[in-house]
């Protein structure tokens, strides 16, 4: 089977004011999702990951280096192409309490999406029941407004919003990690459930390898803009080649007083052996 997205030796740098180039932010990244797949990627802060998504969906410029999608190269693709893409790449993004209008009603926010792809407003109205429902929110959830509603059901409306136009892949910027530990279960079950009804692929960008055990089939490990280490999930999260990765591992929270003093004892070792 063909890969749905692949990415060979991209490189990213941003402008900097004064320089004629600036820091070197994607340093040769090479990876690829197939169809129905999540692919877990996971670095702290600073790491790349979330440039790497915003590369997929045509917001930062590669400086070199090419990601092709369903065997079209769309690296530059022009602006005209990526509104006609934006019908089959999606994003969720972080933070529920900022990516939804807080002035639209919940209607008007899953209706958006279908109305700027060309589909009538009020059929558009008539598909916002159905969306609701996919993601376990009552149908009279349409007329309230984005306020209204709890840190994890924001980020159920938000995932509504993205599978509406039937997308082959989301990209999942921390998803989660502005939600408490039970209700991150819960979406992170919804993603999962989505997945296996449609088919869907994720880039699901985290820093937190807990997740990504609990979410990915695969998994890619970027530090300072460069993966360290790729593989299942299985091998990434049981047996981590790389020290890097090994300290994500044990920076992943737990409820549990006792592992978690242990996995401060071991950071503390890693680090003096480093």
């Amino acid at each position: 089977m063909s890969d749905l997205l692949t990415i060979e030796d991209l490189h990213l740098r941003y402008p900097a004011r004064g320089l004629r180039h600036g820091p070197e932010i994607l340093k040769g990244v090479s990876l690829s999702i197939a169809p129905g797949e999540t692919l877990g990627l996971v670095g702290e802060s600073g790491s790349g990951k979330t440039t790497l998504g915003r590369a997929v969906l045509g917001l930062a410029s590669p400086t070199s280096g090419n990601i092709t999608y369903k065997g079209e190269n769309i690296t530059h693709a022009s602006k005209k192409r990526r509104r006609a893409l934006a019908r089959e790449m999606q994003v969720v993004f972080q933070d529920p309490y900022t990516s939804l209008n807080p002035a639209l009603q919940i209607s008007d926010i899953l209706a958006e999406p279908l109305v700027a792809q060309g589909m009538k407003a009020a059929e558009a109205r008539q598909r916002v029941g159905g969306l609701l429902d996919r993601v376990g929110l009552p149908a009279n959830a349409a007329e309230r407004y984005p306020r209204e509603f709890s840190g994890g059901q924001r980020q159920r409306v938000a995932i509504a919003r993205a599978v509406a136009l039937q997308p082959r892949l989301i990209v999942c910027d921390e998803p989660v990690s502005a939600l408490d530990l039970s209700t991150q279960a819960v979406v992170l079950d919804l993603l999962i459930d989505l997945q296996r009804s449609a088919g869907v692929s994720y880039l699901f960008i985290t820093h937190d390898l807990s997740v990504v055990r609990h979410v990915s089939h695969r998994v890619a490990v970027m530090y300072r803009g460069e993966l360290v280490e790729t593989g299942p999930v299985a091998d990434v999260t049981n047996t981590p080649s790389h020290d890097y990765t090994r300290k994500l591992l044990l920076a992943a929270p737990t409820a549990d007083p006792d592992r978690q003093r242990e996995r401060r004892q071991a950071r503390r070792a890693l680090q003096t052996a480093q």
